[in-house]
């Protein structure tokens, strides 16, 4: 038996419930993790609530990431050894696994050894943010050293990640937030330039700074409204991704901008990337070499233990957090 996190309706964090479920042994293609610590996603609040790309069968586990030690390896599996420290990439369909708990499975193209100088906490908070972010940056849009790159949301735990590969490409990273409440804290995590986009003119303000050539990518989990403002600061053949959808209106598209600098507006998922091996070993290499040099370092916001997951999980949705969300075992 082992605790497992688990919920048997569609609802609030309440619904979270730590269970005593008997975990089966590893299937072929699979790796059996006893896990230390587990990091919390967005994705996770969607499935929760029924607005997920999947839907819950119950009772439904959850959870994106964990890190832990090897317990049991399935057949067919190489490369892996009882006791490995590893933590898991997202590159499934949740309800097909759930990594928050003491003993989960997980598969095994998506398990990583990562290196020894990360912390259980800093493996755990690694791979969603950081595989999203190179997803689209260096695997799409081939970001170039000169760059300038606009990261809506960016106190978030990928947006902190997307700040850190531009800057570690060379490119000039712009943090898009609301308000200029999390300005000096953004400046302190190594964005280049900050805007509040409810206090300052947003195109105007990239404008200048690229001395009016305007943006080359923009990289946005929140859609909506806004969107035409950040499509106005793009330059000619200029790439929008859309990577989430905090705001679930659809997103308004200015036809002369989009014809006038020949933009791309592109829908994207981290799974675009994982579920590609090649892709996904390419991705695997760039971060675990960025962690080994220091120059990728997961930020994180606060850690709760499991018996508090459902407090972990309020914490994440009041977004006051900067940075990832730990739970340890």
């Amino acid at each position: 038996m082992s605790r497992i996190v688990r919920f048997h309706e569609i609802g609030s964090p309440e619904v979270l419930k730590v269970e005593d479920v008997e975990v089966p042994a590893p299937k072929a293609g699979e790796v059996q993790i006893r896990v230390k610590a587990m990091g919390l996603n967005r994705a996770e609040v969607m499935f929760r609530t029924g607005q997920y790309v999947s839907q819950p069968t119950f009772p439904a586990t959850t959870g994106y990431e964990a890190a832990g030690l090897v317990e049991r390896i399935g057949t067919g599996v190489e490369g892996f050894s009882v006791g490995d420290k590893v933590s898991v990439v997202p590159c499934f369909v949740l309800g097909d696994y759930g990594l928050h708990g003491e003993l989960v499975n997980a598969p095994a193209f998506g398990v990583v050894r990562h290196p020894e100088s990360l912390s259980w906490e800093d493996a755990a908070a690694t791979w969603m943010m950081f595989v999203t972010a190179y997803g689209a940056l260096v695997d799409i849009a081939r970001m170039r050293k000169g760059d300038v790159v606009l990261i809506r949301a960016a106190s978030s735990s990928v947006g902190l990640a997307a700040i850190q590969i531009v800057n570690m490409l060379g490119g000039v990273s712009v943090a898009l937030t609301r308000g200029s409440s999390k300005r000096e804290t953004l400046l302190a995590a190594g964005a280049q330039h900050v805007i509040a986009t409810s206090e300052q003119d947003l195109v105007a303000e990239v404008r200048r700074i690229t001395e009016g050539k305007g943006a080359r990518i923009a990289f946005d989990p929140v859609g909506g409204p806004e969107v035409p403002k950040i499509l106005d600061a793009l330059s000619h053949l200029g790439i929008f991704f859309q990577y989430g959808a905090l705001d679930v209106a659809d997103v308004p598209v200015p036809v002369l901008s989009l014809l006038g600098k020949n933009l791309t507006v592109r829908g994207y998922q981290l799974f675009e990337i994982t579920t590609d091996p090649e892709r996904l070993e390419l991705a695997k290499a760039f971060i675990v070499e960025g962690l080994a040099s220091g120059a990728l370092k997961p930020v994180i916001a606060r850690t709760f233990k499991l018996d508090e997951i459902v407090e972990a999980t309020r914490f994440m949705e009041s977004n006051e957090q900067v940075g990832k969300i730990v739970v340890t075992v």
